[in-house]
């Protein structure tokens, strides 16, 4: 008889927490989720309950291991936001603006902190070259320095700073370590192309935060380890909490986008090239993550990185994205009028079931072959919540034009569709910086995510960049990548590479439209004259009223 083998894989995304259990070939048996609590006290301030998320972890891996054997466990692999937490000394939430202790979150989408990360671009300090030459807003450092600078009555009352996802792995194991996936890609933590690695106690010191470095760095870590490394086992209190058994290994964690990368990058597809570097992953939820890895380093302005080992061990990681993806969609819709009626009798997903329906009937009306020719006249510039890549700019803001006095169903659907494109053009401005820079050519695109729920948005990423996309067969690629981490812990596989082989499943393929190419490039031509002139109306109103 078959012995049964499980792993665990925890996702906390921006909105909610889900678990799976997943088997050793990567096949997702089961799931659960729960919305976790997000606050907004002003404008760009999003924070967050370390509490309510554990509570939440506790509830849907419960909820995934009922029925089944502990012993059949045989690891868990922690994911979660780049967000940042912050205790007390004693490990107890502490607020992080707020007088509720229960806020103590301050999310990755969160842009309170945009002065300090400013001062500390114009340090121009030698490290900021592993961020594309910027550090972001949405980065911990700037985010530390916010609270140092904003909070100063209650700053020697921090006692520990975590990144989410090594949060989770704290509260299951009790230990203190934390993931190179989270401190190089998110902490300006050293992994240098001379193999220097540690925190830079000049970077520290430049930015007004050299007491950081006070007890051999307790506050930020002092023990870091690979994702899927080893870091503990469950706690004889969590294990019991969970059902499950006491010592059973818990993987050091990564943070969501890269579990979507790790879970997706050993996909196969019919006629598409095996080599992870010929690959774009794409991981598409409220914003978007472009993962790019090579076995070589390759600096690009604008785009974080070249991280080593940050997700796939002994390959430098590049990581673009769209700050505001899934949820600049959502704000297209509930702003216009005729979306504000759908969302009084239809979700989310079945609004874009809808906008679909409406495209492809307008189409056939007007005689076209493809529906993305309804926006020749309507063009989308996506940067409502700033440019994260290639510009690394947070002052850029959303364009459109092509604007009419029309509240319609049709005019929100073209609407839809041109912000679709936008994001698809996104990716092709990305991919230029990308090759510009030094990589080859990509052969692909992996894709995964909410908003690849819609296949309209996955065809035009396709037609728009002219590259074949793999859309993974088991829809989960995130949860896929947090147990494959698991599965590591326990060294069931002998290391991650076997582990992301093995459980990396297959995958459909979606070509691009030919016919459409000469289309879209004239609205990439004119996606990018719209950055330029937005760049050009700043210069007219220049930076003093």
């Amino acid at each position: 008889m078959t012995e049964e083998v499980y792993f665990i894989g925890v996702d906390v995304g921006s909105g909610s927490v889900r678990a799976a259990l997943v088997d050793n070939k990567g096949h997702v048996l089961k799931a659960s989720v729960k919305e976790i609590q997000t606050w907004r006290p002003q404008t760009d301030y999003y924070e967050q309950s370390s509490k309510d998320i554990w509570e939440c972890c506790v509830t849907v891996i419960k909820s995934v291991v009922t029925n089944t054997n502990p012993a059949s466990i045989r690891g868990i692999g922690f994911d979660a936001t780049c967000s940042l937490v912050a205790l007390d000394k004693g490990g107890n939430p502490i607020s992080v603006g707020t007088n509720n202790n229960d806020q103590n979150i301050i999310m990755w989408m969160d842009h309170r902190a945009g002065a300090e990360a400013d001062l500390i671009n114009k340090t121009n300090h030698d490290i900021l070259k592993y961020v594309g030459g910027k550090v972001s807003l949405e980065m911990e450092m700037p985010k530390l320095l916010w609270l140092k600078k904003h909070l100063p009555n209650k700053w020697k009352d921090f006692g520990y700073f975590f990144d989410l996802p090594d949060f989770l792995t704290w509260k299951a194991t009790g230990s203190t370590s934390r993931s190179l996936c989270s401190l190089v890609c998110k902490w300006n933590y050293e992994c240098s192309l001379e193999g220097k690695q540690g925190w830079n106690t000049s970077f520290l010191s430049d930015i007004g935060l050299e007491d950081l470095a006070t007890n051999n760095f307790e506050k930020i870590g002092n023990k870091v380890l690979m994702p899927g490394e080893f870091c503990g086992g469950l706690t004889v209190e969590v294990a019991n909490s969970l059902g499950l058994k006491p010592g059973t290994p818990v993987a050091t964690s990564i943070i969501d986008a890269h579990a979507g990368g790790l879970g997706m990058i050993g996909t196969c597809g019919q006629g598409i090239d095996k080599d992870m570097s010929s690959r774009l992953g794409l991981i598409c939820g409220t914003s978007t993550c472009h993962m790019a890895v090579n076995k070589n380093p390759v600096q690009v302005q604008g785009v974080w990185g070249p991280y080593y080992s940050a997700m796939v061990p002994s390959m430098w990681l590049n990581e673009a994205g769209q700050s505001a993806s899934g949820m600049l969609l959502e704000h297209i819709i509930s702003s216009h009028p005729a979306g504000i009626e759908l969302l009084k009798t239809m979700t989310s997903g079945d609004i874009r079931s809808h906008l679909r329906n409406q495209l492809s009937d307008m189409a056939k009306q007007a005689g076209y072959n493809d529906v993305s020719l309804l926006t020749k006249d309507v063009h989308v510039w996506p940067d409502f919540h700033g440019n994260r890549s290639p510009l690394a700019d947070p002052s850029m803001r959303g364009m459109i034009s092509g604007l009419s006095i029309n509240n319609s169903l049709a005019n929100l659907s073209v609407l839809y569709l041109a912000t679709l494109q936008a994001l698809s053009y996104g990716t092709r401005h990305i991919i230029d910086a990308l090759v510009l820079s030094g990589y080859q050519p990509f052969k692909s695109m992996l894709i995964c995510g909410g908003i690849t729920k819609d296949p309209l948005f996955v065809q035009i990423q396709a037609d728009a960049v002219g590259l074949p996309i793999l859309k993974p067969h088991e829809k989960d690629s995130v949860l896929v990548g947090s147990a494959i981490l698991g599965a590591c812990a326990s060294q069931y596989f002998s290391n991650v590479q076997e582990a992301i082989e093995k459980m990396g499943g297959t995958a459909d393929v979606i070509r691009p439209n030919l016919g459409t190419k000469a289309y879209h490039d004239k609205k990439y031509a004119v996606f990018l004259k719209m950055f330029q002139d937005q760049l050009k109306y700043k210069t007219i109103m220049g930076s003093n009223i």
